[in-house]
């Protein structure tokens, strides 16, 4: 078992990362938007169907480095050029990171 996140698993899950548009991502990390909060239903939803490597991994984002977690999707942007990974890797958006992933763990302990 793993102890860190890897490019690779994000490659893994690209599609989770495009599924808002560029723009439209960009809107809510320059406001600072908690998009857990506003999509909690949906992420109840993929919590409860999640498998154990799943929750593993789940587990290694949420106990990574915010930084480390930006420097793997700069890493990604470089080999995909997909802008969301841009955007998510510019340290200006680190307190968006942040937020929504301590609203990510919080869901997950009233789980």
């Amino acid at each position: 078992m793993k102890d860190e996140i890897t490019y690779d698993d994000l490659k893994q899950h690209e599609h989770i990362f495009t599924l808002a548009p560029f723009f439209v991502l960009k809107m809510m990390a320059k406001k600072n938007s908690n998009l857990v909060r506003k999509f909690q239903t949906t992420i109840e939803s993929h919590l409860d169907k999640l498998d154990e490597e799943q929750k593993s991994k789940l587990n290694l984002i949420l106990e990574s480095d915010v930084d480390h977690l930006q420097k793997l999707l700069r890493q990604a942007y470089e080999h995909t050029k997909l802008k969301q990974y841009e955007l998510l890797s510019d340290p200006k958006n680190k307190e968006f990171i942040e937020l929504n992933l301590n609203e990510l763990r919080k869901l997950i302990l009233k789980k």
